[in-house]
């Protein structure tokens, strides 16, 4: 056969994928997972959103244009400050739970904790790259 000829050969086989018995199923099965992970990809955006807007309500309220803090904005951030602590808590009990209670968060700057942070959202990615390729 030559070159001529193959090509059209070639073209022809593959310009109509043959249908196959379990077409339907594999079809639905499909659709399963690209709901499933639309699920976690939602469940996941809001969640970055609340934090996200948590961080910037709190950021808003810190904020002080009038250079005079009044007494409900006083309340509002004193509010902020002890939720902040509380939260603060928490993951410090949770570090405990771990056997990490030699981590302090609030001894750290703010560049340390935004390092712990990257890294953490680095070794997500990571893990997420890793999942996509094995469902590949």
């Amino acid at each position: 056969m030559s070159a001529d000829e193959f090509d059209p050969f070639v073209e022809r086989l593959y310009s109509q994928a043959p249908s196959l018995p379990d077409a339907d199923l594999f079809a639905a099965q499909v659709q399963t997972k690209l709901a499933a992970n639309s699920r976690v990809r939602t469940i996941a955006l809001s969640l970055a959103g609340v934090v996200g807007g948590v961080i910037a309500v709190r950021e808003s309220l810190g904020m002080n244009f009038h250079f005079a803090q009044d007494a409900e904005a006083h309340r509002v951030s004193q509010g902020v400050e002890s939720a902040s602590a509380a939260i603060q808590g928490t993951v410090q009990s949770g570090l405990d739970q771990w056997g990490l209670s030699s981590i302090s968060l609030g001894s750290m700057g703010g560049v340390q904790l935004f390092w712990i942070t990257a890294a953490a959202v680095v070794a997500v990615l990571a893990a997420g790259v890793v999942r996509l390729s094995q469902e590949g």
